[in-house]
């Protein structure tokens, strides 16, 4: 099928969190969404590139996160919760790619801090976010403002991956490279994360009986802003020539996180990926992640990991 945004329907009355959607795929996305009717709130970590993206548009709402710090994170959900947002479809789209190695705000390896544990975090606060584990010793009030553990979350949570999470395993012994690092295996890492937690998430919300669903999708190879703002040497110069050259448009990329949006066909535990040849170009359709991301044991070893990392703990999720 050739599934495009005239397929999306009318979104009016319907709210999303789509986070990165200052550019490339999360642009794009807030971008349809808008043009169908949508509420859509952008959480992004640059204000000026979040303002500037608004006025681009004509709509949307701005709201501030670095999702590679754990206190930013609890501040956005605290916000959304205490102005009472109801989110009908919450959108993890935002990432980082392959940059030198850096630690995060907690100490986390960056890639894995804003890829994997930042949106692990958003996502369990909104689902129930009087369940923050923070009991205070990190210097924060052990409530963030969550005083509820209802969901904010109604409808979907999308989760965005890549094709790079085919040779991506976690790194268990060193999970932040301080023995060994490399800015490409690390991203797989984050990658391979976001397909496990998605998956598992998928397996708790049926087991709990939610309305939730949890969706995965990837871009295939598109061209955005991501492959140049991290990497760097030739690795960057790489990127740039492959984004010039291989890459389909920011716009179609997008097509698969918006079809697991709000197509009402995308099921939870789906993966939506482009149907072209290794999947790096096309239309939306239903592929499969690499089999060992499917293994419930490691998904639920790295749920309990991001659980103790984060200190987040899901309401209406939790393992039976």
């Amino acid at each position: 099928m050739r599934w495009t945004e005239a397929e999306i329907g009318d979104q009016g009355g319907k709210t999303f969190l789509v986070t990165g959607a200052n550019s490339g795929l999360g642009y794009e996305t807030m971008r349809a969404l808008l043009a169908k009717g949508a509420r859509v709130i952008m959480a992004v970590r640059s204000e000026a590139k979040g303002r500037a993206a608004v006025q681009k548009l004509g709509g949307g709402e701005l709201r501030i996160v670095d999702l590679a710090d754990l206190d930013s994170v609890r501040a956005l959900a605290a916000g959304l919760r205490r102005d009472r947002v109801a989110i009908d479809v919450l959108v993890n789209n935002a990432g980082v790619m392959m940059p030198p190695r850096t630690l995060s705000a907690q100490g986390h390896e960056l890639q894995f801090a804003a890829n994997h544990l930042g949106h692990f975090a958003l996502t369990g606060l909104l689902l129930g976010g009087g369940n923050d584990g923070n009991d205070g010793s990190d210097g924060n009030d052990g409530n963030d403002g969550n005083d509820s553990s209802d969901s904010l979350i109604r409808e979907r949570v999308v989760t965005v991956s890549s094709t790079l999470h085919r040779p991506g395993r976690i790194h268990y012994d060193d999970l932040d490279g301080a023995g060994s690092y490399s800015p490409t295996r690390y991203y797989s890492q984050s990658k391979f994360a976001n397909v496990l937690f998605a998956l598992e998430l998928d397996r708790r919300l049926r087991r709990a009986g939610s309305p939730v669903r949890s969706v995965l999708a990837h871009p295939g190879y598109s061209a955005t802003n991501l492959q140049t703002s991290g990497p760097t040497g030739v690795m960057k110069a790489f990127m740039r020539i492959g984004n010039a050259v291989l890459a389909q448009p920011a716009a179609r990329g997008a097509l698969n996180q918006l079809y697991a949006a709000v197509d009402p066909r995308a099921e939870g535990g789906q993966f939506i990926g482009p149907d072209g040849m290794g999947e790096n170009r096309g239309w939306p359709s239903v592929v499969e992640p690499v089999e060992r991301a499917k293994d419930p044991a490691d998904a639920q070893r790295l749920w309990t990991l991001s659980e103790q990392l984060t200190g987040v703990q899901f309401e209406g999720a939790r393992s039976r």
